[in-house]
């Protein structure tokens, strides 16, 4: 499997990704927002798209379908939930469907509710272990849930699903918040030292050539995998006295996630 991350350098720090198979040269496009880059850069590897995933219904997700389509006549494949909000869907898939990209390609969908309630990351079954993750989870950070979400649901998908991936999965998200996400960190939890090592290391980091954690650095340096943390829970009780002492994993995130929506 060939991962290329695209970065759109757009207001919204969106990413774009091409997953292709080396074999037949076949490609799937996630969320091509930026559409020109992502077709320049198939046919500057001599790849085909085939396919286009969108993990999610937004237009900063979606908007680019149309170009691709239209250079290519690549299927859209989405949730199976989305068909009324992403026009021209050709397959919808749920929770254990598999996309196969080429010949060696196979990427598992997980149904991942919370940013929206018609979400799909992509969970790798070749060579390096991967997550293609949408707006559910971010380097260091997690979704929000204005516009069509539901936080319990995304605490759901954290505790059920993404806890359960191994330490060594990549990470692709599809924006880069990292710096920011660091930054809430080091708010809630003043003495991770991951964080701040991983700060300074990127804080000035171009996003065309981002960081690519994994897992296990995620359950270093992002809160929303730290819920026992002591730090996490001893600043957030001082914030909301009417959780008490010892509150439990959900309300931890749920406070987290409240938090986050105006820090």
């Amino acid at each position: 499997m060939i991962v290329e991350q695209v970065w759109t350098g757009n207001a919204y720090r969106n990413f774009n990704y091409l997953v292709a198979c080396p074999e037949t040269g076949e490609a799937l496009a996630i969320d091509p927002l930026d559409y020109t880059k992502c077709l320049n850069l198939a046919k500057e590897r001599g790849w085909s798209i085939t396919q286009i995933l969108n993990t999610h219904e937004h237009a900063d997700h979606t908007g680019g379908n149309k170009g691709v389509v239209k250079a290519t006549g690549a299927q859209i494949i989405a949730h199976k939930d989305a068909g009324k909000r992403i026009p021209n869907m050709s397959r919808g898939v749920g929770a254990g469907d598999v996309i196969k990209v080429g010949k060696t390609v196979e990427l598992e969908c997980l149904d991942t509710p919370g940013h929206t309630m018609c979400h799909i990351c992509l969970k790798s079954h070749t060579d390096q272990p991967a997550l293609f993750s949408g707006d559910t989870l971010f380097n260091a950070g997690a979704g929000n849930c204005h516009n069509g979400g539901h936080p319990e649901e995304l605490y759901a998908t954290f505790s059920r699903q993404l806890e359960n991936l191994g330490e060594d999965t990549l990470l692709y998200p599809g924006h880069d918040y990292l710096v920011n996400n660091l930054l809430f960190t080091l708010d809630r939890e003043p003495d991770n030292a991951a964080a701040q090592d991983m700060l300074e290391a990127h804080q000035d980091q171009d996003p065309a050539n981002a960081l690519v954690t994994t897992l296990a650095q995620e359950r270093e340096v992002n809160t929303f995998f730290r819920l026992q943390s002591p730090s996490v829970i001893t600043r957030l009780v001082a914030d909301f006295p009417e959780i008490g002492d010892s509150p439990d994993p959900k309300t931890v995130f749920l406070k987290l996630r409240e938090l986050r929506n105006s820090w």
